[in-house]
């Protein structure tokens, strides 16, 4: 049953770097309520995984630091009543979480000089509200 997660086409994280917990899920569930551990827990060791590539994984690492806890990513799943769909939300967490954390950083903005008729359409604009200010105001009678 446990498959890889594909990340994208370059980067598959195999089954066997992965750990599953199960527990009791909480909210709805009848009578297997009490019996069945359909909450899922998903951990990968995003530091030490030989599957991502050093400088996608120094990426990855800075990008979710805020999320691991020594170097390990976890992922719970519990909003499903059956083990299965949580085991498969999970993994497309894990995934989806791991394809925008290993995105190429969006490309640096060149800084331009405003056009010269942008320019004069901006100083034009001022000029006209200051003539609307200065009529209005005093009335010498």
């Amino acid at each position: 049953m446990p498959e890889d997660v594909v990340v994208s086409d370059r980067l598959v994280i195999p089954a066997g770097e992965l750990r599953e917990r199960f527990s009791r899920s909480s909210g709805p569930g009848g009578q297997g309520v009490n019996t069945a551990d359909s909450r899922v827990e998903l951990t990968l060791d995003v530091a030490a995984s030989p599957s991502i590539p050093e400088p996608l994984r120094d990426r990855i690492v800075a990008r979710l630091a805020h999320r691991l806890v020594g170097g390990e990513l976890t992922i719970a799943a519990s909003e499903y009543r059956s083990q299965l769909a949580n085991r498969r939300a999970a993994r497309e967490r894990l995934a989806q979480l791991l394809r925008e954390a290993a995105a190429p950083p969006p490309a640096r903005r060149r800084a331009t000089k405003p056009t010269r008729g942008s320019h004069e359409r901006r100083i034009a604009a001022k000029k006209r509200r200051g003539e609307v200010k200065k009529g209005r105001g005093r009335f010498d009678a």
